[in-house]
Parts: structure tokens; sequence; C-alpha cells
């Protein structure tokens, strides 16, 4: 047992290409790290959250209304995701420049395109609106076409984001050749995500945006089109 600790400890450090050496520049390393922390953490947190927590344990819903721990958690994991990605983007530039050519980079570009076009759409996506409102008329609350197309856009582009930068993590630590642990970190911290979600979603109940707000009375307008 003592001989195999050791030959376990040289396998995690060592990289899945056993013909590259794992080289690495300072720049690259703290790039790796703000962008693994945004797109590897932040982002899938967020989105899991705002899927499966829109009522909390213990919330007696519907008579318990608006609960906003999922609104103010998204909101956070998703800001600091962008802070993230703004610093590693900047250390990027600053260090080596603007850089284009190579799949790592095309593919880093497009994901911060799709990134910006969220916070955007954020930005975009009208008043609120609702009984609880000064104004009762909202898009939201009367699912206006301003608002279906920013739930659609919004939840469609989140998706493409969360795979996508799984994709970018796991190609920037392929193109350094980064040792076995580090793989395993990432890809575990993402499995335990998966079977968190797995337990929410069959001991929370599931609502819509909506209905979190809002509750399930028919006479909301936004009730019925169970969508959204």
């Amino acid at each position: 047992m003592a001989g195999l600790l050791p030959l376990i400890w040289d396998w995690l450090l060592s990289g899945l290409d056993a013909t590259r050496a794992h080289e690495i520049t300072s720049v690259q390393s703290w790039h790796g790290r703000f962008m693994t922390l945004a797109w590897g953490i932040c982002v899938p947190l967020g989105i899991l959250i705002a899927r499966y927590v829109k009522i909390t344990p213990g919330q007696n819903w519907p008579d318990e209304l608006d609960n906003q721990f999922w609104w103010r958690s998204h909101l956070f994991f998703q800001i600091t995701a962008a802070v993230c990605l703004v610093i590693g983007l900047l250390v990027m530039l600053i260090g080596q420049g603007f850089q284009i050519k190579g799949l790592h980079p095309l593919l880093g570009w497009l994901v911060i395109l799709g990134a910006a076009s969220q916070i955007l759409s954020g930005l975009l996506r009208g008043s609120k609106g609702g009984p609880t409102e000064a104004v009762l008329v909202g898009d939201h609350y009367s699912m206006t076409r301003r608002r279906r197309i920013f739930e659609a856009f919004h939840k469609s582009m989140g998706y493409v984001l969360l795979f996508g930068g799984a994709v970018l993590v796991l190609q920037g630590l392929w193109s350094v050749n980064a040792p076995r642990w580090m793989y395993i970190l990432v890809i575990g911290f993402w499995l335990c995500l998966g079977v968190v979600a797995l337990v929410l979603r069959n001991r929370l109940q599931f609502v819509t945006s909506y209905q979190a707000i809002w509750g399930p009375d028919p006479d909301h307008p936004g009730n019925r089109d169970a969508k959204f």
C-alpha cells in the first residue's frame, strides 16, 4: 500500500497527454483560475439555484410568495462570474495581447459575446408590474411580447453558455496539459451539482418564476401559459 501511494500521487500530478509537459505561464495560470471560477463554479451554481430553488425548504407556497432567495443568489453568482470573466480577460489581454487564432481563443470570444448578450437581455427585460407594485401592468406580470422574447432568449442562451463554458474550461486544461487532479476536481464538482439538482428536483416543489412571484391563480395573465 505504501508503494502504491507515490504511484497514485504521480498519476494525479501528470497530464493526460504523456507526450507533452505541463507548461503554463503565470498569465495563463491566473487567466485559467478566474475563468474556471466564472464558468466552472459561479455560472452552474447560479443556474441551478434559479432552476430548482424558487421555492425554499419550509416555504408555505402559495401562501408565501415572491421569496427572492433564488433571484438574489442567481444575480450574485452571475455578477461574480461576470467580474471574474472581465478580470480573466484583462489578465490575458495585458499579458499576451489580443488573440483569436486557435480553438480556445475563438471559443472564448464566442462565449464572452454570449455572456455580453445575457447581460444586455437582462437590462432590456422590461418592467415587472403586478399586484405588489405601484403599477399593475408590467412586462413581466402581463407577459408582454417583450418579456416572452426575453424569457426564451435568456433561458436558452443560459444553457448554451453553461455547456460552452464547460467545454471552454476543459479545453483550456487540455491546452496546457493540466494535471489529472484538476480534471477530477472540476468534473467532480459538476457531478456533485448534478446530484444536488436531482435531489432538489425530487424534494422541492417546482414552479415557474412567474408562479413563484404571484402564485398559481389563473386570474394572473402569465398563468395562462404554464411555460413561463
